[in-house]
């Protein structure tokens, strides 16, 4: 088949977990890649449409328009009798999904090891599954029930999660404004001469975050030469445990530190520890040393010089990831770096020390109402979500009165 677009004749189709099946180009701001449609799957109106690969996302629906599909969705086509809604909804219960996952298969691909990469439920597998008859009058009364009651749901969760991005608006305002502007509104100004800081106050100083902070880098994971190395086994910091203003060490791996990596990779309080590779920028400030942890290579570790602050360090850091500064500095290769010789050269906007901590307690303390109003939208996203979730199980099982006689 010749090369061409994807949707130079159908559109390329993608499936979300919460939107079911919808154009690529309407999930995702990147247009389709040019590539061969040798092993895409065409779909039609009424189709489902299931991704094999995504079994515990949920990531199902029924397609609203003929498209293509890429290798990794499955598309079944319902017999007459069958409605396409009820079907869907019965895939997403909490029973099919079980079903599903205990019939998963692992994929092993591109590893010399046979180690399994990913898994999947293909058709004819998924076709093992026992479901009961159900009379096509009851599926579209079960599918007519759920589909008003998930709208319900669905009209919910959209308001809250509308209500977390202007909060998170509302929040990286306030973080800006005090981080680039200081607390002073009468405070004389100047050019920083960096884009995404602008003015600042005239006593701060604008120069390389080398001056104020050190730079290490983690050391190498090399899994192949750990049992030829000396050291005792540690935990270890990495990109996956830092989340923003955040560090999660509940799943921790181990390698082995000789007494002289222990002292160069320690972590101790008021250091700052920002991603290297992956979601660059992202950083936590340590509130509390880490004995007996060190920390791997997709992290850089930064450690103020005399008494600057880190926490500060982190919030200017997190501003310039909003704007897109970050990016604008990181090496591109594969995957954009913010390697340690790249943020020592970052320019940094520094008020006197005492400034700092001002500045980071009245961040802490003007965002501490907003992170708790995002707090309660999430967490009421989540009740939504598994109510959502126990109401549609309910339902494809006969135990929920949908308003057909028996």
């Amino acid at each position: 088949m010749d090369q061409k677009r994807p949707g130079a004749d159908l559109p390329l189709l993608s499936v979300s977990q919460t939107r079911g099946v919808l154009r690529r180009d309407e999930l995702s701001d990147r247009p389709p890649r040019a590539e061969s449609l040798d092993h895409y799957k065409t779909c039609q109106p009424g189709d489902i449409v299931f991704n094999k690969m995504s079994v515990r996302a949920g990531a199902m629906g029924e397609a609203r328009e003929a498209g293509y599909v890429t290798y990794h969705y499955e598309v079944m086509r319902p017999r007459p009798s069958v409605d396409p809604r009820f079907v869907v909804y019965l895939m997403k219960s909490g029973w099919f999904t079980g079903e599903m996952i205990r019939r998963e298969r692992g994929i092993a691909a591109g590893d010399e090891s046979g180690a399994v990469r990913t898994t999947e439920v293909p058709f004819r597998v998924l076709k093992t599954i026992h479901v009961p008859l159900i009379p096509p009058s009851e599926q579209r009364a079960i599918a007519d029930f759920l589909d008003r009651e998930t709208a319900q749901i669905d009209a919910f969760i959209a308001k809250n999660e509308q209500l977390i991005t202007l909060l998170t608006e509302r929040r990286a305002s306030v973080v800006a404004q005090a981080v680039t502007k200081g607390l002073d509104c009468r405070a004389e100004m100047q050019s920083s001469e960096v884009d995404w800081f602008g003015q600042v106050p005239a006593h701060w100083s604008v120069s390389r975050l080398s001056r104020w902070f050190t730079v290490t880098l983690g050391k190498m994971l090399d899994a192949a030469k750990f049992e030829t190395t000396d050291g005792e086994p540690l935990p270890y910091v990495r990109a996956a445990n830092i989340r923003p203003g955040q560090l999660d060490l509940d799943s921790a791996n181990q390698m082995p530190f000789s007494l002289v990596e222990q002292r160069r990779y320690s972590l101790r309080a008021g250091d700052l520890l920002v991603v290297e590779g992956g979601s660059i920028g992202v950083n936590v400030a340590l509130e509390d040393d880490l004995p007996g942890w060190g920390f791997q290579k997709t992290v850089n570790r930064v450690r103020p010089r005399h008494d600057a602050s880190a926490a500060f360090l982190g919030l200017q850091l997190d501003v310039m990831r909003a704007c897109g500064g970050i990016e604008m500095i990181a090496n591109v290769s594969t995957i954009l770096h913010f390697t340690a010789e790249k943020l020592e050269r970052t320019l940094v906007a520094m008020p006197p020390a005492a400034e700092q901590h001002a500045i980071v307690a009245h961040v802490r303390l003007s965002t501490k109402p907003i992170d708790e109003a995002i707090g309660l939208a999430t967490e009421a996203i989540q009740l939504a979500r598994e109510r959502r979730a126990a109401l549609i199980s309910a339902a494809v099982t006969g135990k929920v009165d949908v308003g057909v006689s028996a």
